[in-house]
């Protein structure tokens, strides 16, 4: 099925309306009123921009009949070519990875919400409700080995606008339980510059700063598969138009829930805002509602993993088919007739590879619990690359602007910004890792 401006706006949304919208409030609160949502319309516009100059690379030379370029990699490919192109490819499937391990950590994060809140109601809150989290790691796990066996992108569309409704229904009832919280307080918490020094020490302030920008930066990290999503857009009105509307109105709509949802879980708990907006306990009724919130969230996951992963899938079986092309095991689909449907081409290649990587992904999520830290670290690293210079330095070449004139100063400070920022908030998450080793058990983490 030929993708739309909705089909690609509904992958967009899956990508980046992820469980980073549940840690902006507490992002928010280490930035306080003033920089906090200035900082998050800032990654938006900054994104959106950028997003519109990988698009335009889509095609070599010529937006419309130009030679297409399937994936990232191919497009820093055709308009940068050299040692750039292995860079971009650690970077951006390094992430993948780690996005893989995050979602799996946060899914089971929110299955265990789900049974706590329960435990709390039926207990009155007498029992601390201490769990394991990796029965629900493994849960998770299972269903994106079957999920997983959907072949390509372009057939993942259903999954996506399932995953983009569920990702609208938690961020409306965190904003919802923010707004009623606000109203049982009588009046809006924070401060303009966000928490104070005495509840933190100034170190810490300066860290948890920085580790806030990690987490916005992560919050919309889209553009490593970007061109994935765009290549399974119609060839008219030309991709790059449609990519272009797709994500205005998908970042636009992402933006209005990241400020809302930032802002008003801030204004309900001030420098007390929890680390995930609906699982860190800051409302605990009605405990029904937050079920509903966080089996959202799973679904939603579930979906964000495969959109994620898919791309990583492709390089790795397009790899492989080049290289051992006379392999029956790697190239042959053998045709499963299923009543009522179109026969499914089951890989045998695709279905063992796929299930080890979801094997692995799942193994080192339940090593480290707390790797939501490390996915920070990992958004704060490929921020800077895939979002803000390949897209960058592509555009100058292929529009050949000169050096050193004004656009082409404008876009290297831009660069430069950015490079600084994401070093901040890698400097930031690796803080958070250090004091999050301190504390660690293998295999043994109880929530």
């Amino acid at each position: 099925m030929p993708g739309t401006v909705w089909t690609a706006s509904a992958h967009i949304i899956t990508a980046v309306i992820g469980s980073g919208v549940l840690s902006l409030a507490w992002a928010t609160a280490q930035l306080g009123w003033i920089a906090g949502p200035a900082v998050i319309f800032l990654f938006s516009f900054v994104t959106y921009y950028t997003s519109t100059l990988l698009a335009a690379c889509y095609r070599c030379d010529d937006p419309v009949n130009g030679k297409r370029n399937y994936t990232y990699m191919e497009a820093v490919r055709a308009n940068l070519g050299g040692f750039e192109v292995k860079i971009c490819g650690w970077v951006q499937y390094l992430n993948l990875f780690g996005v893989a391990v995050g979602y799996t950590i946060a899914s089971s994060i929110s299955m265990m919400a789900i049974k706590r809140s329960n435990c709390f109601h039926a207990s009155r809150g007498k029992n601390p409700c201490h769990m394991n989290s990796n029965p629900y790691m493994i849960g998770f796990g299972i269903a994106e080995i079957i999920f997983s066996q959907i072949p390509d992108f372009d057939q993942l569309w259903w999954l996506s606008i399932v995953a983009a409704v569920m990702s609208f229904t938690y961020s409306t009832i965190g904003l919802g339980l923010g707004i009623a919280k606000v109203a049982e307080n009588g009046k809006i918490r924070g401060s303009l510059t966000g928490i104070s020094v005495g509840t933190v020490t100034q170190t810490q302030k300066i860290w948890r700063s920085f580790q806030a920008l990690g987490d916005m930066a992560f919050a919309y990290s889209y553009s490593l598969i970007l061109i994935e999503i765009q290549d399974t857009l119609k060839a008219q009105p030309s991709e790059s138009k449609t990519m272009s509307k797709a994500t205005l109105l998908s970042v636009g709509v992402t933006t209005l829930f990241y400020m809302l949802c930032g802002c008003m879980g801030y204004a309900a708990f001030g420098d007390l805002s929890p680390g995930n907006l609906l699982t860190g306990f800051g409302f605990y009724n009605p405990f029904w509602l937050l079920d509903i919130a966080n089996a959202a969230i799973v679904i939603h996951l579930v979906g964000a993993y495969q959109v994620y992963c898919q791309p990583l899938f492709a390089f790795i079986e397009k790899s492989a088919a080049k290289r051992f092309p006379d392999s029956e095991f790697i190239t042959k689909d053998i045709k499963i007739p299923i009543p009522g449907f179109r026969p499914y081409n089951l890989n045998l290649f695709r279905l063992v590879w796929r299930t080890i990587f979801v094997m692995l992904t799942t193994l080192i999520s339940m090593l480290l619990p707390f790797f939501n830290d490390i996915v920070g670290l990992l958004g704060a690293i490929g921020f800077w690359p895939l979002t803000v210079y390949f897209p960058v330095e592509m555009y100058i070449s292929q529009n050949k602007i000169a050096k050193w004139s004004t656009r082409w100063l404008c876009l290297q400070i831009l660069s430069i910004a950015c490079l600084i920022i994401t070093i901040a908030a890698a400097a930031g998450s690796i803080a958070g890792v250090i004091l999050d080793l301190k504390s660690y058990k293998p295999f043994s983490t109880a929530y």
